[in-house]
């Protein structure tokens, strides 16, 4: 994986950057801290500008989230009201918690877009319901820039404080993205097991 971003950031420059995280976030198997962690690797050779590089990455992570806001939204909340109804045991959900969340993610939801811009899985997946919930474009595009420019950046200068280290530390991101992905999925289950619909509570 590591060679094929490389060859992709030699080929297209600070655009194979943008499409690398555009990718990443319709594909998530693409790793934005390595993308984004060679970008800052580039910087340090000369052969790269840091604000370019976190503006191209940033805009890349804007268009792929935007992918899945816009497929949301196509779709719509009402949309889920068949699935919700028939899966809504093993979604641990019942249709007045879409409701409920439908009118957050319109009033607030700008916030929850933002900090799970930070979140690894999170932070592609909230562009859904964030889309489904219908809220408005600008605010889904701002909490999505500013959040993605703060995280990319932070990935870059990474990329240059830790320089051709950048490699050993990729040994260390992988397995701490597997264990959250493993906490994740022991909450679900544990969620499934308890929840009750709230006719029987």
């Amino acid at each position: 994986m590591t060679d094929f971003i490389l060859d992709a950031i030699a080929w297209g420059g600070y655009l194979g950057i943008a499409l690398l995280m555009a990718l990443e976030n319709v594909v998530p198997p693409v790793p934005s801290e390595v993308i984004m962690g060679l970008g800052g690797m580039a910087v340090a050779r000369g052969t790269m500008s840091m604000a370019p590089l976190v503006l191209w990455g940033t805009v890349g992570s804007v268009a792929g989230n935007y992918f899945w806001y816009a497929l949301g939204r196509r779709f719509g909340y009402l949309g889920l009201k068949p699935f919700v109804d028939r899966w809504g045991r093993w979604l641990t959900l019942e249709w007045e918690d879409v409701e409920k969340l439908q009118r957050f993610f319109y009033s607030r939801g700008a916030w929850v877009v933002f900090v799970f811009r930070f979140l690894p899985t999170f932070r592609t997946m909230v562009s859904l319901p964030a889309g489904m919930a219908c809220m408005p474009h600008w605010r889904f595009i701002l909490a999505t820039f500013t959040g993605s420019a703060i995280w990319n950046a932070v990935l870059a200068w990474a990329g240059l404080y830790f320089g051709s280290n950048f490699r050993e530390l990729e040994q260390y991101v992988g397995p701490v993205t597997i264990a959250l992905s493993v906490i994740i999925v022991v909450g679900y289950v544990y969620r499934v097991v308890t929840w009750k619909p709230r006719a029987e509570r």
